[in-house]
């Protein structure tokens, strides 16, 4: 269980939802496949394969929401009712109009409909009561769109906000890269993509190269500004900032992950419960530091106030892993 991708969200400090109450509203829509004259299904699913929706670990949540889409492209009931219509037309000693043809293509989509393949897939997020994240592990915002629908149409309750600070991460990495250093726990690494902000978007971009060189030092003072920029913290995560404020490329170090070497490899759910627990510590870890080397949240954003230090996420992300490892039942 580690999460790809990372598009950030601020719940309230005063949410007021507890586990028990999240479980019981997910049940109320859960998934079921596609039936016959359905293009799209979604729905809350078990993110370990059982009966739990709101699956918790040292108070951590996570959801999963399911997905199923019939494929069926435009262009094969194009063709099928274009066929027809030839037939038709055969037949009647005249073209179909505008009308009969809408009318035709509807009828050969819902004879096709129920014989379509399906493709189902699942998109995973975390909830962090505690300090107040929503995170989801999805490539792009208006893909995360998509589990933020749902968790409206689902929860009674669900005051949320975008994650915003006070410099805009296209400048912060601009500094960083202009004086050659990044913040404190930070380091530059070797991927960048720089895009002009004139008309043409004129866009460079870097991979696997020393990014402290004069070249790109020249593209900044050219009026060129970063859009993407590998960094690592603290030795443990490596990932790739966006413009958007989007954390994409995620990969948590061996550093992190041979801390899970003390879970069953056999025992499944205590080997995700594992993993979960280590990488939640880690980005709450994580987060407030990014934040902070972009100047701390923006203000009249909601105060967190049940925020915790920078080193106590680590520690009880310890103590959750060894709970998640030696317990004999399930902790939900």
């Amino acid at each position: 269980m580690w999460f790809k991708n990372l598009q950030v969200y601020r719940l309230p400090a005063n949410w007021d939802m507890s586990v028990e109450r999240l479980e019981e509203q997910l049940a109320k829509k859960p998934f079921h496949p596609c039936g016959s004259q359905d293009m799209e299904s979604r729905g809350w699913l078990s993110p370990l394969g059982n009966e739990v929706l709101a699956h918790a670990v040292g108070g951590q949540w996570l959801v999963c929401l399911g997905f199923e889409h019939r494929l069926l492209p435009s262009a094969v009931v194009k063709q099928e009712a274009d066929e027809r219509a030839e037939e038709l037309a055969e037949q009647q000693g005249f073209k179909l109009g505008r009308k009969q043809l809408k009318e035709l293509r509807e009828q050969v989509t819902q004879e096709l409909m129920p014989r379509a393949f399906t493709r189902r897939r699942r998109m995973f997020a975390w909830i962090d009561p505690v300090n107040g994240w929503l995170v989801v592990d999805a490539a792009s915002q208006s893909k995360a769109e998509d589990m933020l629908e749902q968790l409206r149409h689902t929860l009674d309750s669900f005051p949320l906000t975008l994650l915003r600070t006070e410099l805009s991460p296209m400048s912060a990495m601009a500094d960083w890269l202009a004086g050659g250093e990044a913040p404190d726990g930070f380091t530059i690494d070797q991927d960048c993509e720089l895009r002009s902000v004139a008309e043409d978007k004129a866009a460079v971009r870097y991979a696997r190269h020393p990014l402290e060189g004069d070249d790109v030092k020249g593209h900044l003072e050219a009026g060129k500004l970063p859009t993407r920029l590998a960094l690592t913290f603290d030795d443990r995560i490596s990932f790739v900032l966006t413009e958007k404020l989007e954390i994409k490329r995620l990969d948590f170090l061996d550093i992190v992950r041979d801390q899970v070497g003390e879970a069953d490899k056999d025992d499944a759910e205590a080997l995700f419960n594992a993993e979960f627990a280590l990488m939640t510590g880690e980005l709450a870890h994580l987060l407030p530091a990014v934040v902070a080397a972009l100047g701390g949240e923006l203000a009249g954003t909601p105060a967190q106030t049940n925020a915790v230090s920078a080193e106590l996420p680590r520690l009880q992300a310890d103590k959750r892993v060894a709970q998640a490892v030696t317990a004999d039942d399930p902790p939900f």
